[in-house]
């Protein structure tokens, strides 16, 4: 399907304002307290690991170009291929991490699955489609739920609730919106509300929640690069149309099991008072950055104060790390990054930091730094990387940021580190999911903070 950008969808726009009328609804949610599953983009898809990481690698480029590089280098600057299936490679998954699934609608819920994303606030979801992406299950048929309703574009969320672009249908004064990403994806539609039902699978106890009227995307018209195996995408920012804002939970958390084991995660709305569960450490907390006044972004932003490989503390003071204002800076946690990404600078400190410490033949893997390693040899530890927040030092385990590559002829392999360069232009820091694996992770809304605690993630 070819790609159309926002300009080429206003004919589509315009469609909208004179079509797909449903009831208006006036009621509202209520505090809810969810578990639901999640599963990687990759997951039971046969990958190796040296699969894994070039498709990682591939992916966080792909978000960082599109969404936080400095204009000129952002939106198509580069295509991106990756691996779609083993032997293949394809222009699929590029902005996919952890897919969330529950149902919209009643008596009989639709099946979603919808990109986690924190670095954004719409829910959507392709329904009544007449431009879409392929996916590998039916759209939500919205003639099929008893409990659908349209919101009025007179409604605050519609005309306040950060929508880049939204309009009044004439025939019915319905919500349509055009929501656009960095990369040119686009989705376009009408607000609409349903009930969510949310089931976890892997829950011995069965545990349903539904909730009604909540208000997401029904996406009619969708184009860029989105995934093979989604079916829109689950804001969890700070916007009021995100997921956690409309539950009115104070908190929420996930839990990241490791992408080479292909087990199911967890993400709840209303995390549960017991951290300690499945606890393999201590838990710890450091504040959000509190944005300039009259500022507003979706993003989760923290205050990284330096970074120790091994022994050594980098050249780095906070003001490297810092959100300054007027320009792409800052350090932000997001769940739908692959790998962590520095500055230039920063990133090429850290690679002479391992290089330096590590006694092995060093290998250069798609930018990465990897080492080579000997079956008939004993493989020697690896440096600490511990990322210093206000109020807490963040000590990484290996796992998670360090992936060992063995050769599928059994001669030999490596490990590589699982850090990669924002680019000479970018001042952003975004700590990805791989470094947040086996990790619950809580975003403390009413507290403004992000308590984290190592975890058996794949026991919650």
């Amino acid at each position: 399907m070819k790609d159309m950008s926002v300009l080429q969808l206003l004919p589509y726009v315009l469609v909208l304002t004179i079509s797909f009328a449903w009831p208006i609804a006036e009621s509202t949610t209520g505090r809810a307290t969810i578990r639901a599953d999640l599963t990687h983009v990759d997951s039971g898809r046969g990958f190796t690991k040296r699969e894994l990481l070039r498709r990682m690698a591939a992916r966080s480029r792909a978000r960082l170009d599109s969404r936080w590089s400095p204009p000129g280098r952002g939106g198509n600057a580069h295509a991106v291929t990756v691996p779609e299936a083993r032997g293949t490679t394809g222009k699929y998954d590029s902005d996919s991490e952890y897919l969330v699934h529950f149902g919209i609608g009643t008596p009989h819920p639709q099946r979603v699955a919808l990109t986690l994303d924190t670095g954004s606030d719409l829910i959507w979801t392709q329904c009544s489609c007449v431009v879409c992406f392929d996916q590998p299950f039916p759209s939500l048929d919205t003639t099929a739920s008893d409990t659908l309703r349209g919101l009025s574009c007179f409604d605050p969320l519609c005309r306040r609730g950060g929508l880049p672009l939204y309009g009044c249908s004439a025939k019915d004064n319905l919500c349509f919106y055009v929501y656009s990403y960095g990369d040119n994806s686009v989705t376009t539609g009408k607000i609409i509300e349903d009930t969510f039902t949310f089931q976890a699978p892997n829950d011995k106890r069965g545990t349903v929640t539904a909730v009604p009227n909540l208000r997401f995307g029904c996406g009619q018209y969708n184009t860029g690069l989105f995934g093979s195996n989604e079916s829109g995408i689950a804001g969890f920012g700070r916007g009021p149309l995100s997921l956690p804002s409309q539950l009115k939970v104070g908190r929420f958390s996930h839990c990241f099991t490791t992408i080479v084991e292909s087990k199911t995660s967890a993400v709840f709305l209303g995390t549960p008072d017991n951290l300690e569960a499945q606890a393999t450490g201590p838990i710890q907390s450091t504040p959000f950055v509190r944005l300039p006044a009259g500022a507003t972004s979706p993003l989760y932003f923290l205050s990284l104060k330096g970074i120790t490989v091994g022994k050594t503390r980098l050249p780095f003071d906070a003001s490297t790390f810092a959100l300054k204002g007027g320009s792409i800076s800052g350090t932000i946690i997001d769940s739908g990054t692959g790998m962590t990404t520095f500055p230039e600078a920063v990133f090429r400190s850290i690679w002479k930091a391992f290089v330096s410490q590590v006694p092995l033949p060093v290998e250069e893997v798609g930018k990465l730094l990897c080492f080579s390693t000997s079956p008939k040899k004993k493989v020697p530890a690896v440096p600490k990387l511990i990322l210093h927040l206000e109020g807490a030092d963040w000590d990484l385990q290996r796992e998670d940021y360090v992936l060992d590559i063995d050769d599928e002829d059994g001669t030999g392999g490596g490990l590589c580190l699982v850090i990669g360069s924002s680019g000479e232009s970018s001042n952003m820091t975004v700590i990805g999911n791989f470094q947040q694996q086996n990790m619950h992770i809580v975003y403390d809304l009413e507290a403004n903070k992000m308590v984290f605690v190592p975890a058996r993630c794949d026991k919650l």
